[in-house]
């Protein structure tokens, strides 16, 4: 049996109706939502506030709750440190507080800011689930997200690139 990781997102908006989006890590690494781990005793709209000031600098209002998605792991194989977990992702809305981020972000995620028409091929499948709904004015939505890709050759049990954040 799976344990369960709860995280926060967001689809991060600016006045001119960009969305914020992440590129961890060097290489052909897909994009995800800004977010995280709730900490212990911590709300989902705490975490996300929090989270996505440290990911990316910029203070958010949050909006509304997209919705819940979850990502299953994977039924097959282990890894070093035992079974990936399920992970259940609250996705909120949010838009920018401002015209410029108010600190530095933490390392290793690459933002950009992308036209919702002209968003990039390679999403998270927490990213893409959330967007599509978020777009398309919808709130308060409850789905599993695909199961993340395995590029061809990688072994099963060995991680893939979908980020333990969406």
């Amino acid at each position: 049996m799976s344990t369960l990781t709860w995280a926060v997102a967001a689809v991060v908006t600016d006045e001119a109706g960009r969305v914020l989006l992440c590129r961890q890590g060097p290489g052909p690494r897909r994009y995800a939502l800004p977010g995280g781990r709730l900490r212990r005793d911590e709300s989902p709209v705490h975490a996300a506030a929090r989270d996505i000031r440290a990911e990316t600098g910029w203070e958010v209002e949050l909006v509304d709750l997209v919705g819940l998605y979850h990502l299953a792991a994977e039924a097959t194989g282990r890894t070093d440190c035992g079974p990936p977990p399920d992970v259940l992702v609250h996705v909120f809305r949010a838009r920018t507080r401002g015209t410029a981020p108010t600190g530095d972000p933490v390392g290793g995620c690459h933002l950009s800011w992308h036209d919702p028409t002209a968003l990039p091929e390679v999403l998270t499948p927490t990213t893409r689930a959330a967007l599509t709904d978020a777009l398309a004015g919808r709130s308060g939505v409850l789905r599993p997200a695909a199961r993340p890709t395995r590029p061809p050759g990688q072994r099963p049990g060995t991680p893939t690139d979908e980020p333990v954040h969406p």
